[in-house]
């Protein structure tokens, strides 16, 4: 019932009592909000709202979702977080952060990750702000078989240091299972950002969840056992390579993806190299091993990298097997040396070089290192592919010595995986790898061999949102008859206007070897006017080679359609970087 204001016996018309009963309604409307507005100001002053700068720099996304974690704990602990991809962050604003938490990863040998080489290049630079006012911790993440173990985190720790901040706690440098280590740091290293001088936040502000889709129940420690419902060779019977198209039913999972992102995926060895290190153990697969809980052969197969030798077991052997080379090259510190005589080399071929040689399981199993997952570039959009992801796989293989040697990951799926089998995924996001937000944008892409796979996946995506840019695709590999993969696909969306322009290269059908960096330079002119007009350009695939060439391509097209100086071209790049129109997953 509608409240009255007004006794019933007041002497006021049926008029007068509306307009006054409204009007005594408003003024306790108003003390209501003014009373509230109150209570909201105490909370607020008894709440801190300290405020907290996360910064990450990522390939794979392994340092966001760090920053991401770090934030929500960040909010537990009364902070106002703020999270910053490092490439999004301004020397000016460095300055005037007071506190920050770094997370980095290092990618290839000792290399930033992409989004970070823009801000170390100024942090690194002469002009650099001093930081006496910012109190800072760095988080970083490698791993240990690099020789350059997590060196980006450590250089930008340094110079923080060198620029006068002031180190909040020690920095932590987590190898691959880096989740308890990284959880454990953040939980110690949280609270000493408060500066608060009564000592403690005595009112916590309630956990906040993060803008977005909640994290995922899957992980690396926590795959996903997905049917594989499609396990198809897409290159041909000439062909030199074996290429696959895989594609897993995503279930009640309740998995989630975009175009961009990676899949890991959890792979168990080779059971013929099993087999041959339990004979060269003298074990047998039921053996019992100290220390851990499952018999040997599943550790073996399931829980360590025996393909991959690791620095430890490289080490051991070198001083124990008597192989003068290897203890020549691994003594005398010469990195390409030692990868040259590795190469192709696993576990097994390490301990064959002395036959004499006796390790007990305990003994190997102390020097190898947990298996991993593999990331591979999802090849499919979700918009097009209603609860699956799909991915493109070359297998790998080689002989050496007489014996086949295989890709962990690659020959599992290949071999070990058919149709109806089950195996371990999760999603990795890749939010630096993504179709232009601009739907009218043009679209460069470059992707030769596998690198097609994400923008297979990109051309499902804008198809699917009637996105009007132009889109452009660099595809080649070694032969057209047997290595164009995706052919009828490609074919389709050219003949939808999807796909508006298609340019080939295939190094093997003609003398002289054609890359698709030699089909960028052929087309420079058009191509330049489509990174006028605000086009995006990609790269994915190999970064050793391909993508250093096509990078060094780009940059001669770009001075010399643009009638630029090698410094002209670069600062050119260096926008397109800035703008996020220049991105690349590379591996």
């Amino acid at each position: 019932m509608k409240q009255s204001f007004i006794p019933e016996d007041a002497p006021f018309s049926g008029e007068q009592r509306v307009w006054l009963g409204g009007f005594l309604a408003g003024l306790q409307s108003r003390a209501a909000i003014t009373e509230n507005a109150g209570a909201l100001a105490s909370q607020a002053a008894a709440t801190p709202s300290l405020t907290l700068d996360i910064l990450y720099g990522t390939q794979t996304g392994n340092a966001e979702t760090v920053a991401m974690d770090a934030a929500e704990m960040a909010r537990v602990n009364g902070f106002a977080p703020t999270v910053h991809s490092m490439d999004d962050v301004s020397m000016e604003q460095l300055a005037a952060m007071e506190r920050v938490i770094v997370a980095v990863s290092t990618y290839g040998e000792g290399e930033m990750p992409d989004n970070a080489q823009l801000f170390w290049d100024e942090l690194s630079s002469t002009s650099a702000p001093r930081l006496e006012n910012m109190k800072f911790a760095v988080l970083a993440l490698g791993d240990t078989g690099y020789d350059e173990f997590c060196q980006a985190g450590k250089l930008i720790d340094m110079r923080f240091e060198q620029l006068g901040a002031k180190r909040l706690a020690s920095r932590i440098d987590c190898d691959v299972d880096y989740e308890d280590a990284a959880n454990g740091w953040l939980t110690e290293t949280l609270p000493l950002a408060n500066d608060d001088s009564a000592g403690g936040i005595t009112a916590p502000a309630p956990a906040a969840k993060a803008a977005g889709a909640e994290k995922s129940k899957w992980s690396r420690k926590n795959p996903y056992g997905s049917k594989v419902v499609e396990n198809r060779l897409l290159s041909g019977k000439k062909s030199a390579k074996e290429i696959r198209h895989f594609s897993f039913d995503l279930g009640d999972s309740g998995l989630s993806y975009e175009a961009g992102d990676a899949l890991g995926v959890m792979p168990v060895n080779d059971p013929a190299l099993v087999t041959a290190l339990l004979e060269r153990l003298g074990e047998h697969p039921e053996a019992a091993v100290a220390g851990h809980d499952k018999p040997l052969g599943e550790l073996l197969s399931k829980q360590f990298e025996i393909a991959r030798p690791s620095k430890e077991i490289i080490a051991a052997v070198a001083e124990q097997s008597g192989d003068d080379e290897l203890r020549h090259v691994y003594s005398n510190g010469d990195k390409e040396a030692l990868e040259a005589f590795l190469w192709g080399r696993d576990t097994l071929d390490l301990l064959n070089l002395n036959p004499k040689l006796s390790l007990s399981a305990t003994e190997l199993l102390g020097l190898l290192k947990p298996l991993q997952h593999r990331a591979y570039s999802i090849s499919s959009s979700p918009k097009a592919h209603d609860n699956e992801v799909h991915l493109t796989v070359a297998a790998v293989r080689w002989k050496r010595e007489g014996r086949e040697h295989k890709g962990v990951c690659s020959t599992f799926l290949s071999d070990m995986i058919a149709e109806g089998d089950t195996a371990g995924i999760f999603v990795s996001p890749n939010k630096s790898f993504r179709v232009p937000s601009d739907a009218d944008a043009p679209m460069i892409m470059v992707g030769p061999g596998t690198g097609i796979a994400p923008f297979r996946a990109f051309l499902e995506e804008r198809q699917a949102t009637g996105a009007k840019g132009k889109n452009w695709l660099f595809f080649g590999d070694q032969h057209r008859d047997c290595d164009f993969i995706y052919e009828d696909e490609i074919a389709i969306f050219s003949k939808a206007s999807v796909l508006n322009r298609l340019d080939l290269a295939f190094s093997r059908d003609q003398s002289e070897k054609i890359y698709v960096q030699s089909r960028m330079r052929e087309n420079g002119k058009e191509l330049f006017s489509w990174l006028e007009e605000g086009g995006h350009f990609y790269v994915c695939g190999d970064a050793t080679r391909m993508a250093k060439d096509v990078e060094q391509a780009l940059l001669d097209v770009i001075a010399a359609q643009g009638g630029l100086s090698e410094d002209g071209a670069l600062e050119y790049l260096t926008r397109l970087k800035r703008e996020k129109r220049y991105l690349r997953d590379v591996y």
